[in-house]
This record gives structure tokens, sequence and C-alpha cells, in this order.
């Protein structure tokens, strides 16, 4: 897996780690359509966890040697 965020921290909108995977409003976009990365809300304040950004980060990892041995 990989791990671009700490597993154990929590990062909340704002946070510059998160431009790693979109803007704020991409990211609210995806939270709207419900794709992206999980996150949790707890009263207006949305969160996302390091391990659930690794695993999604993980999960849209393409590997170009493998698609060429298709």
């Amino acid at each position: 897996m990989i791990n671009l965020f700490k597993p154990e921290q929590a990062y909340v909108l704002g946070d510059p780690e998160l431009d790693v995977i979109g803007s704020r409003e991409k990211l609210a976009q995806w939270r709207f359509r419900k794709v992206g990365p999980a996150w949790v809300k707890i009263g207006r304040k949305v969160t996302y966890l390091g391990v659930d950004l690794n695993t999604y980060i993980s999960a849209n990892r393409t590997d170009p040697n493998k698609e060429a041995a298709k």
C-alpha cells in the first residue's frame, strides 16, 4: 500500500496535504457525487482519515507495465 499520508492522522479541509488529492472544491464535488476518498463528517467539519486517503490512492494506482502486458 502507498503511504503518502500518516495513517493515524486525521486531515481537515484546508490542510495543505489534501492538495495532493484535489482542491477543496473538487473534494466537495466528489462528496456530493459520493465518489473519491472516504470521509467523516462531525457536525459541519469534514475530516479525511490518513488510512482512507492511502487506500484511495492505492486503489487508483495505474501500472503502465501491467497494462502493456495485456
